[in-house]
């Protein structure tokens, strides 16, 4: 990693472009990527003697573009568009520093525990966005499972319908949020599932100029749980015992191998913050200091605020409390990494 200051940020970025969808000229950003890395002597990142990993927390059109499924508006109606264009400078402005990105995608289909096609109440309907289900709505059977998607999801009925009652319990006995039906998100093969544009761009750029390759973590496929941590499920098993997904073991190693990690993304109140968690509690068993090598662009991610059904703001800033506690660094990309604490390079 160079010691050098910050880059200065290609003329091919537009802040104005943040809030858009559009395709990425690979080839053109390409060619400018590695006449930038010579013009500016950056070395592959191969040959950082000191290691920092970029962890983006799905940075995905379904949380971060407007007018898509679950924007992440934040308390400002505007939050992860101001997040993105305080998140892609700091990328180009330390290109030369971070030496690896991995960039985690929630990555689901429609008939999942959390959509509205997975449930119905005694009449047939399903619920509405936004509706919280807790393990009494499923023991009164104000909700139970839509048996008819049994057959298409290769299940037993029966089955499904005690892991209902096994999966809200064991959030609640977890303290964890009730099951949420989200809108319909971040679909596999559709344009909410993507990278932001200008995101997508300047990894792209990142990968070439520093001989990189971008790192993608997909997560939440599995049909019977939630997936807010890259890291692993918010339950891990069915009612009889059976793994229905697995921590990523491999992950947290990889990360814990490196110096630094500065970590951004959406939601500061969900898949952020059960991330860090399983990080930290990850830590814990090993050597509790490595919390340190943490660094959480609080100016990068905002917490889930739906006008009228549902704000979590005072759950993202108690956990980032909490992190700050265990050790990590709270810091913002408008401040050079040298200023921060404890900073290894």
């Amino acid at each position: 990693m160079s010691t050098r200051t910050a880059l200065p940020v290609p003329d091919h970025y537009d802040p104005a472009a943040v809030s858009g969808v559009w395709r990425v000229p690979y080839e053109e950003r390409a060619r400018q990527a590695l006449a930038w890395a010579q013009d500016h002597e950056i070395t592959p990142a191969a040959r950082d003697r000191v290691r920092v990993a970029l962890l983006l927390v799905d940075m995905q059109n379904t949380f971060c573009t407007p007018g898509f499924e679950l924007f992440v508006a934040g308390p400002s109606g505007s939050g992860a568009v101001d997040d993105s264009r305080r998140l892609v400078p700091f990328l180009y402005r330390h290109l030369h520093r971070i030496t690896h990105v991995v960039a985690t995608m929630d990555s689901h289909q429609a008939a999942q525990i959390f959509h509205a096609q997975f449930l119905v109440d005694e009449n047939g309907r399903h619920p509405d966005a936004m509706t919280f289900v807790t393990a009494e709505d499923v023991e009164r059977g104000r909700w139970r499972f839509n048996d008819a998607l049994a057959p298409g999801l290769g299940l037993d009925a029966d089955l499904v319908g005690r892991h209902l009652r096994h999966y809200t319990a064991a959030l609640a006995r977890g303290g964890k949020y009730a099951l949420t039906v989200w809108p319909y998100h971040a679909m596999l093969g559709g344009i909410g599932h993507a990278l932001v544009s200008s995101v997508e761009e300047a990894v792209f750029f990142h990968s070439v100029a520093r001989s990189a390759p971008l790192e993608l973590q997909l997560k939440g496929r599995h049909p019977l749980t939630e997936h807010y941590s890259v890291l692993g499920p918010e339950v891990a098993a069915d009612p009889d015992g059976r793994p229905i997904g697995q921590r990523n073991d491999a992950l947290v190693e990889r990360l814990l191998g490196f110096d630094a990690v500065v970590v951004a993304g959406q939601a500061k109140s969900h898949c952020v913050a059960w991330t860090m968690d399983d990080l930290l509690r990850a830590d814990l068993w090993r050597d509790r200091r490595s919390a340190g090598r943490f660094y959480l662009l609080q100016d990068c991610t905002s917490p889930v605020v739906v006008p009228g059904a549902a704000d979590f703001t005072k759950q993202a800033d108690a956990a980032f409390e909490r992190f700050a506690a265990a050790g990590a660094h709270l810091v913002h990309a408008s401040e050079p990494p040298e200023s921060w604490p404890d900073w290894p390079g």
